[in-house]
């Protein structure tokens, strides 16, 4: 194992830098990181024992002891279990014979929950050693599990066919569908590679920055910053080594458009990035990835050899004389908080992704360091068509606020989940009537960190006006159970991610979680909703947007539907602490052969 481990630190030139890549590789060749090899690992990458262990230690995908032969990772996001996801469990645990959160007995099958994989458009899913496999039923768990005790290859137990597009192309072979349901005039306009590049290098650097200022694009990962006023204030630092990063690490749940696009249009997004190097003088370019698209790594990375080959990629781009850039893909290791840009570069820098103090920016002091532009996979692959067809083309399409258009995630109960392209300015009713929704209860607009909507808001538009999203829409029927099936379900999610650092976000939701269980048990009291809206504006003092929002769930789902939490609450009493006396001692009076009459 020593001599695999050195083989594959020395590939990285003991580059602690590429500490992620380096652990991931280990686990992937001896299929978990030896806990016995840490101090030489740390050695041979001059960082102290302890900061690798924290590094492992952080991330969900990282392990230091064997998880099965075959390692199932089954989706544990609000669309799974609206799909029946605990029936798949069940099953799972059953044929298996082993609880989730272990390995049976003699090592084979290894089972563990996992937050939201990009797959919330088929459901329920799971990752199985790498692979995907997506609408599972109880039936399909049977013949997977059998073909596991048969030591059937994971590439080997598919019964269905691969998906559309390029996820059938030998690169890939997934079973993943890509649900393009509406191409919009930006992403799907007409397209050769190159076409924006070789354009941007007959401008000044300075002209492509304004003229991405022109189309009033902003960043479509969610918080939408205008995309060429950070160009700009890269630009306009003193220090000459920069980066451009494009984050590919779209956890927020109900989100997988990100997903699609790398799938059916990387080289744009690879262009984008390059005309981002162009405009502010970046040589270097990275892409940080989920840990769930690892099943994209093959394509993607012959995606780059071609671009280089045909010199969108690499030194003198398109003959241009002195422009080099190239770019490679950083894979995390399954932490919803590396989407947020500081705690994205720290990940990228091999350690804990604990987001950073700011100031500094990232424009200002990013990776290693130095100035960097962020962007997201949407906002990336529009500036190569904004730059092809012009700024007044793109500020022509959307409202006066938010110009284009937004790529939209839509999960849930809809007949046509899936992937669609619209302009700004939609109302949420007309989404549900092109998705074909009815009798719709609630909407979540922008992933759990957004907001829960009623009927009563289904004429307000998306928009930065009005509704500003990252692209998440999950619809749920009026049979659902908000505050149990989703509102639970989201607040144990950010529970789960949250990285610990502070104490607001560390204990908080934990808090609130606990108050909410009050209420679902029928212990609960009016005050207790003040409670819930009181407490969590503690959340307000974290350090970063997951903190700030981790309330949200509960927040807007009781500014909007406070009428369920109301029907659960006691209303002739003022105080119920919840405890029950005689069921606490329940098990020690078992024991002890007592009574358990108090």
């Amino acid at each position: 194992m020593k001599t695999t481990v050195n083989k594959i630190i020395k590939k990285y030139k003991n580059d602690r830098y590429r500490l992620m890549d380096i652990l991931l590789d280990i686990q992937e060749e001896l299929g978990y990181i030896p806990e016995d090899l840490n101090q030489m690992i740390a050695d041979e990458l001059s960082i102290s024992k302890v900061e690798l262990d924290e590094t492992i230690s952080f991330y969900h995908f990282l392990t230091q002891k064997p998880l099965g032969e075959y390692t199932v990772y089954l989706n544990n996001s609000v669309t799974a279990g609206m799909m029946f996801r605990e029936d798949v469990k069940k099953t799972f645990e059953e044929q298996s014979g082993v609880l989730f959160g272990n390995v049976s007995s003699d090592g084979l099958i290894g089972l563990f929950d996992t937050s939201c994989i990009g797959m919330s458009d088929q459901e329920p899913a799971a990752i199985i050693n790498n692979v995907m496999f997506t609408n599972l039923t109880p039936f399909r768990v049977k013949e997977i599990v059998a073909d596991m005790k048969e030591g059937k290859p994971v590439e080997e137990m598919h019964k269905q066919n691969f998906g559309g597009g390029k996820n059938s192309s030998d690169l890939i072979q997934a079973v993943v569908k890509n649900n393009i349901r509406r191409k919009g005039p930006v992403l799907w306009d007409p397209y050769e590679p190159g076409e924006g590049l070789r354009k941007s290098i007959t401008m000044e650097p300075g002209d492509v920055i304004e003229e991405i200022k022109n189309s009033h694009l902003r960043g479509r990962g969610g918080a939408g910053f205008p995309t060429g006023l950070k160009w700009e204030f890269c630009n306009k630092s003193r220090e000459k080594e920069r980066y451009i990063f494009c984050n590919a690490d779209e956890g927020e749940p109900g989100t997988f458009k990100d997903r699609v696009i790398l799938t059916e249009m990387p080289k744009m997004v690879f262009e984008g990035m390059a005309i981002a190097g162009y405009a502010v003088g970046a040589k270097s370019g990275v892409v940080y990835i989920r840990y769930e698209y690892l099943y994209l790594r093959k394509y993607l990375e012959n995606t780059l050899s071609e671009l280089r080959k045909a010199k969108l990629l690499g030194r003198n781009i398109a003959g241009k004389n002195g422009f080099d850039f190239d770019i490679r893909i950083q894979y995390g290791a399954g932490a919803y908080i590396c989407g947020e840009e500081s705690a994205l570069l720290e990940s990228a820098e091999g350690k804990r992704g604990e987001p950073r103090d700011r100031p500094p920016f990232p424009v200002e002091k990013g990776f290693k360091g130095k100035p960097t532009i962020i962007n997201n996979v949407e906002t990336l692959a529009k500036v190569v068509k904004i730059i092809k067809k012009g700024s007044t083309w793109f500020t022509n399409l959307g409202t006066q606020e938010s110009a284009g258009t937004k790529l939209l995630s839509i999960s849930g109960d809809c007949r046509f989940p899936g992937v669609y392209e619209i302009e700004w300015g939609h109302s949420i009713y007309d989404i549900l009537e092109m998705v074909g929704a009815t009798d719709v209860q609630a909407v979540q607009v922008g992933g759990p960190s957004g907001i829960l909507i009623n009927p009563n808001q289904l004429p307000r538009k998306l928009g930065y006006e009005d509704l500003g999203t990252g692209g998440s829409l999950i619809i749920f029927h009026e049979s659902r159970n908000l505050i149990r099936e989703v509102v639970m379900n989201f607040t144990e999610f950010f529970i789960e991610e949250s990285c610990g650092s502070c104490s607001t976000c560390r204990n908080t939701p934990f808090i609130l979680k606990q108050k909410l269980e009050k209420i679902l048990d029928g212990h609960g009291v009016v005050q207790d909703i003040d409670d819930l809206v009181e407490w969590s504006k503690n959340l307000k003092f974290s350090r970063c947007g997951l903190g700030h929002t981790a309330g949200n769930p509960i927040i807007t789902s009781i500014q909007n539907f406070r009428h369920l939490y109301e029907k659960l609450v006691q209303r002739d009493r003022d105080y119920d602490t919840g405890f029950n006396l005689a069921e606490s001692v329940k098990e020690s009076c078992e024991a002890s052969n007592r009574s358990t009459v108090v």
